[in-house]
C-alpha cells in the first residue's frame, strides 16, 4: 500500500455512499474505541462462530482496516459484508439504486443500538436448568469470593458516542413561566441552511444559530395563567384553560464525544419538484459549541460556586438561552473574532493545534471540536457520487496523535489533498470529535498527578 494512504473501498453498483460513510466512520478514533469495547464482551461471553452476525463485529473490523490498524495487502477492500449484516437486521439495501449516506448512518446507529438492547439475552423458557437455579445475592457471592466483586464495565448499556440529546424550552410570553424542560436524543444534528444576506458568506454558525432560533408557538395552554385567572375568582366558579403564546427553543443538552453535522441540500421548487443547495457553507477546522450548550438557570448565590466546580458553565448562554457569538455581526474595522465558518484566512492553515492565543476569546472553550471527515455529494437530486475528505491515519510510532494529512477518497482512488482543499467543498456530512482545550488539558493534569 501507498505510504500515507489508506485503503479504497469496491463499488458493488451505486455503493459510494456506503464507501463515503465508511471512510468518515473510520477517522473517528472514538468511535472505534467504542466499537472494541462493545465487542470485546462477545469473546469473553460466546465463541468465535457467532461473531460474524452480529453488525458491531463486521463493522469494526471494516473501520480498523480503514484506519491501517488490521494488517492488509490489499489496496482496495471490499464492505459487501456490512451489507449482508444488515439484512439479518431486516435492511434491505440494493447496490444497483442510488441511496442516501445520511439515512445509512442512522441504519448503523439504530442498529447497534438494537443490538446493545438485546443484551445480555433474557433466559429461555425452555431453559428449565438455568431457571430452576437459586438466585445468588450480592451477599453470597461477596462471602464466597471472601471480599466485595470488582465493578464491572458494562458496555451493553454505554451509548455510541455521537449519542446526544436535545433541549426544548417552551416559556409563556405572558406570565413568564418555564415549562419542564423536554428532552431528545439525536445521532446527527441535521442542519437546514438559511436565506444568505446578500454579499455575506454562508458559515456553519448561522445553520446552528437556525437551528436553535426561537420560535413563537400560538394557542398553547398554560397552565400557570389559568391557576392565576381561577385564584382571582372568588364564588370557585370552573374557568376555561387560559391559551397563550410560547416562545420555543432548542438547545443541545448533551453534546456527544463524536459529532456528526447533516447539512440539509434538498429544497423544492414551487411546482414541488426537488432542488438541491448547491452554495458553499464555510466552516472551520475546529468548532467551539459552547454557546449552543443547554444550561440549567441558577440562582446568583450559588453561580460563582457553580462557575469554579462546574465544566457545565461556559460563555454564551443567559439562563438557558442562547447569545449570538461574539462576531456574528461584528461592525467593519473591529478586531476580528473567532466564528465557526468564519475566521481570518491564516487560522485555516492551522497545522492541526488550536491556537489559542491567537483567540483570548476562546482561550478556554469547554466544547471544542477537531474536523476528522467531511463527506460530499457532487451531482443533482436524481443521480451523483459521493466522496470523502478524511484525515490520515496517525503512524504506529505515535498512535495518540492526530495527524495534519488530509486524503480525498472516492471508492477504490485515494490521493492526498490540503487542509485548503477541504474547507474549500460543499460539505454534506461533517465528522467532528470533541479535543480538550489546553486549559482542560492542564486541569486533567494537574489532578492525576494530585
Amino acid at each position: 500500500m501507498n505510504c500515507g494512504l489508506v485503503p479504497g473501498l469496491l463499488n458493488l453498483g451505486n455503493t459510494c455512499f456506503m464507501n463515503s460513510l465508511l471512510q468518515g466512520l473510520s477517522s473517528c478514533p472514538s468511535f472505534i474505541k467504542w466499537l472494541e469495547e462493545f465487542t470485546a464482551q462477545y469473546k469473553t461471553e460466546q465463541g468465535q462462530s457467532a461473531e460474524h452476525q452480529y453488525l458491531s463485529v463486521t463493522l469494526l473490523r471494516l473501520l480498523r482496516a480503514l484506519s491501517c490498524q488490521e494488517a492488509t495487502e490489499d489496496d482496495v477492500l471490499d464492505a459487501s459484508c456490512l451489507l449482508e449484516v444488515l439484512r439479518m437486521y431486516r435492511w434491505q439495501i440494493s447496490t444497483f439504486e442510488e441511496q442516501d449516506a445520511h439515512e445509512l448512518f442512522h441504519v448503523l446507529t439504530s442498529s447497534l443500538e438494537d443490538e446493545r438492547d438485546r443484551q445480555p439475552r433474557v433466559t429461555h423458557l425452555f431453559d428449565v436448568h438455568s431457571l430452576e437455579q437459586p438466585e445468588i445475592t450480592q451477599k453470597q457471592i461477596s462471602c464466597r469470593t471472601r471480599g466485595s466483586l470488582p465493578l464491572v464495565s458494562n458496555h451493553w448499556k454505554s451509548p455510541h458516542p455521537f449519542h446526544g440529546r436535545l433541549t426544548s424550552n417552551m416559556v409563556c410570553k405572558h406570565c413568564e413561566h418555564q415549562s419542564p424542560v423536554r428532552y431528545d436524543t439525536f445521532d446527527s444534528l441535521s442542519l437546514s441552511i438559511p436565506a444568505a444576506a446578500w454579499g455575506r458568506p454562508m458559515t456553519l454558525d448561522h445553520c446552528l444559530h437556525h437551528f436553535i432560533s426561537s420560535e413563537s408557538v400560538k394557542d398553547v395552554v398554560c397552565d400557570n395563567c389559568t391557576k392565576i385567572q381561577a385564584e382571582r375568582i372568588l364564588n370557585g366558579q370552573s374557568i376555561e384553560n387560559q391559551r397563550t403564546t410560547f416562545v420555543k427553543q432548542l438547545k443541545l443538552g448533551k453534546l456527544p464525544q463524536c459529532l456528526c453535522i447533516h447539512l440539509q441540500r434538498l429544497s423544492w421548487s414551487n411546482q414541488g419538484t426537488p432542488l438541491k443547495r448547491h452554495e458553499h457553507v464555510q466552516f472551520n477546522e475546529f468548532l467551539i459549541m459552547d454557546i449552543y450548550k443547554y444550561h440549567v438557570p441558577v440562582h446568583k448565590s450559588s453561580q460563582t460556586e457553580l462557575t469554579q466546580n462546574s465544566e457545565e458553565t461556559a460563555p454564551g448562554t443567559k439562563d438557558g438561552i442562547a447569545v449570538k457569538p461574539a462576531g456574528a455581526e461584528q461592525p467593519s474595522g473591529t478586531k476580528p473574532h473567532f466564528v465557526n465558518g468564519a475566521c481570518p484566512s491564516s487560522f485555516l492553515m492551522s497545522s492541526g493545534t488550536f491556537p489559542l492565543a491567537a483567540f483570548p476569546e476562546c482561550s478556554s472553550p469547554v466544547y471544542l471540536y477537531r474536523l476528522m471527515a467531511v463527506v460530499v455529494h457532487h451531482g443533482d437530486m436524481h443521480s451523483g457520487h459521493f466522496v470523502t475528505y478524511r484525515r490520515s491515519p496517525p503512524s504506529p510510532r505515535s498512535p495518540f496523535a492526530v495527524s495534519s494529512q488530509w486524503l480525498w477518497i472516492s471508492d477504490d482512488t485515494v490521493r492526498k489533498a490540503s487542509l485548503q482543499e477541504v474547507l474549500s467543498c460543499s460539505a454534506y456530512l461533517l465528522f467532528y470529535e470533541r479535543v480538550h482545550s489546553r486549559v482542560q488539558h492542564q486541569s486533567l493534569q494537574s489532578k492525576v498527578e494530585q
